[in-house]
């Protein structure tokens, strides 16, 4: 009689705990439940609020994809003197990207500018060491500035066109 009467008190209770439990709560933009025959799946778009963990190692935002972006320009090590002056600015740009570098060793220096899929969009042989590259003509995306001295890298930027 007494297991009855607990059993009998504790469905309900025990229904009502899982029935009102959530795993994580976040706040979104949109997002559902898609259920099918073998199974079903929670999704959610556009989290607008999470919380960031900062260490000595860097920095992790929960519940929230973490790209890998690589911020390294590529360069060679034959041309350390040059590398060390050699700019473009600005970064990001709309018309004029600026090229500025001091060449001692009057090392003849050509440049391409490649589209993301390589194709070569602008070029130009035996550059000033300081030049003006009008690149207002190209739609806004990602491009790569490549500083070349007969036909062996030196230098590539990203650049990026707004």
């Amino acid at each position: 009689m007494k297991t009855n009467k607990l059993l009998l008190f504790l469905t309900p209770v025990f229904y009502l705990g899982i029935s009102k439990s959530h795993a994580q709560q976040t706040l979104t933009s949109s997002g559902g439940d898609i259920m099918g025959t073998t199974g079903s799946i929670s999704y959610s778009v556009g989290q607008l609020a999470y919380v960031t963990n900062f260490g000595t190692t860097g920095a992790v935002a929960q519940g929230v994809q973490q790209a890998n972006e690589y911020n390294e320009t590529l360069s060679s090590v034959d041309f350390t003197e040059l590398l060390q002056e050699l700019k473009v600015f600005p970064n990001p740009t709309t018309d004029v990207l600026t090229l500025n570098f001091n060449n001692k060793t009057d090392t003849q220096l050509d440049y391409q500018i490649r589209d993301i899929n390589g194709r070569i969009l602008k070029s130009e042989t035996n550059i000033a060491s300081r030049l003006s590259i009008n690149i207002s003509e190209l739609q806004s995306a990602i491009y790569f500035l490549e500083i070349k001295n007969n036909n062996k890298k030196v230098k590539i930027f990203k650049i990026i066109k707004n």
